[in-house]
């Protein structure tokens, strides 16, 4: 069982321990972008708490594309709000209980003097939230992120290498249909002039990510690289287990850039990141799906050098259209890593298998 109550230390070694890098590439390839995961596991336990802390100044924004989002502090990264900046962003199982966990990461901004400014010492960060539906799915309901697990994500943020598949905010994350192990994952997409658009997807969808009749995954062929992309699965590979249906679900994305956006372009880009849920998962956008995507804007490169040579005239416009490309490419990246990093888990309801534990001859 890993349990977030064990000492901070131990918690922090465990975060490095095995890690390899990510041939995806990570949404820390951004600078000063810091990840914290916390989970629970056993004794009733499957979920946990991911955090995702930019630098100071960072403008935010969000899209909601499914029909039934649990989510806070949301209105306030629409266009024209204030303030426009967002000094954490908190990802969580537990339905709409684990909202409470983004409260532990409030504390932990505030600890270090990371929030808006309302007077003199005083600071209120501003930690928008969204959470998964994973209630239950390690035995007890009960068991469920609370403000210490989220203050424990973000207290071991940090850059660089980053845990995925079954751990933090994707611990207890499943796809409905197949009844396949979900999980989170992270990449990274490089463009002409030296712009990044990196991605965390939690994967935890109604849909499925599945060719029905192959078993291949849908996003296979828009993974440029050969090495990297899943093979189909031999033909002699049986169809996922059935089990319980899970009826109750959410797709969660991040995506950041260090292109210099306004809160407007941030939004748009927030909303290209859902083509790259369309590619990977059907359906999508359900109304038992609360899928929301998050964008960050965290640093001060001009979008006009990530334009296409093919744009010459329009540079400013191609330079945004490509962050926006960019941004559906690194979901749909990042949701390919979050299932092939997952493995199984045994359940109250019996097994869940994983897609390579399932299709072994995938593997990449």
């Amino acid at each position: 069982m890993r349990d977030c109550a064990n000492s901070r230390k131990q918690r922090r070694r465990s975060l490095y321990c095995g890690v390899v890098a990510n041939p995806f590439g990570a949404i820390t390839d951004l600078p000063d972008v810091m990840v914290g995961h916390a989970e629970r596991i056993g004794g009733g336990w499957l979920t946990g708490v991911t955090a995702i802390i930019p630098p100071p100044g960072t403008i935010g924004a969000v899209h909601v594309g499914g029909g039934g989002p649990g989510t806070s502090q949301t209105d306030v990264l629409a266009p024209g709000r204030l303030p426009d900046t967002v000094d954490a962003v908190t990802f969580a199982g537990g339905s709409a209980f684990g909202l409470v966990a983004a409260s532990g990461v409030q504390k932990w901004c505030e600890e270090q003097g990371r929030g808006f400014s309302v007077g003199p010492g005083i600071v209120v960060p501003i930690v928008p939230a969204a959470i998964v539906f994973d209630l239950g799915r390690g035995g007890d309901p009960t068991a469920r992120p609370d403000a210490a697990m989220g203050y424990d994500a973000a207290e071991l943020a940090a850059g660089g290498e980053v845990r995925t598949g079954n751990t933090g905010a994707g611990t207890g994350a499943m796809f409905g249909v197949p009844r396949l192990k979900g999980g989170i994952g992270t990449a990274s997409v490089r463009l002409d002039g030296g712009a990044v658009v990196g991605a965390m997807v939690v994967a935890n969808a109604y849909g499925s990510p599945l060719d029905a009749a192959s078993g291949s995954l849908l996003a296979a062929p828009y993974i440029g690289d050969e090495r990297l992309r899943p093979r189909a699965p031999a033909a002699t590979a049986d169809p996922p287990a059935s089990g319980p249906p899970v009826p109750m679900n959410t797709t969660l994305a991040i995506v950041a850039t260090n292109a210099r956006l306004g809160s407007m372009q941030a939004q748009r880009m927030a909303a290209a990141g859902h083509a790259g849920l369309a590619r990977a998962i059907r359906p999508v956008h359900t109304l038992v799906d609360g899928d929301v995507i998050f964008a960050l804007s965290v640093g001060e490169h001009d979008p006009v050098a990530a334009a296409p040579n093919s744009w010459a005239g329009a540079e400013q416009i191609g330079g945004l259209v490509a962050v926006e490309s960019a941004a559906a490419d690194a979901v749909t990246l990042a949701l390919v890593d979050a299932i092939l990093s997952a493995t199984g888990v045994d359940t109250p309801d019996g097994r869940v298998e994983s897609y390579l534990e399932r299709y072994p001859s995938a593997r990449p």
